[in-house]
């Protein structure tokens, strides 16, 4: 059984850094896509950014210059670096991880890390 465990969340001052991890168990395979949502207090969960297999990011508009995503294919592990971050960055973290080898494609979440960005 698929399993994605997100760590590294917590309560950090704005213009504070935080590194959260993604990581999966319970595969055979390898992600094409690997991302991070996130879902502000009271607000629908919002993109914060990809990473494709091959390493090609995108990120949301209101994290780029700040986040970065990155993963390591043989750990099946992605990360997201957090740097500089603002009170509006406050929300529950989600990993998610899509494969694209059957059909349907394969699509999994994790349970979500909390983030708090006091001011």
């Amino acid at each position: 059984q698929v399993q994605l465990v997100e760590s590294g969340g917590g309560l950090v001052q704005a213009g504070g850094s935080l590194r959260l991890s993604c990581a999966a168990s319970g595969i055979i395979f390898s992600f094409n896509v690997m991302a991070w949502y996130r879902q502000p207090p009271g607000k629908q969960r919002e993109l914060v950014g990809t990473i494709r297999d091959g390493g090609t990011t995108n990120y949301a508009d209101s994290v780029k210059g700040r986040f970065t995503i990155s993963r390591d294919n043989a750990e099946n592990t992605v990360y997201l670096q957090m740097n500089s971050l603002k009170p509006e960055d406050t929300a529950v973290y989600y990993c998610n991880a899509l494969y694209t080898g059957t059909f349907p494609p394969r699509n999994y979440w994790g349970r979500g890390t909390q983030v708090t960005v006091s001011s």
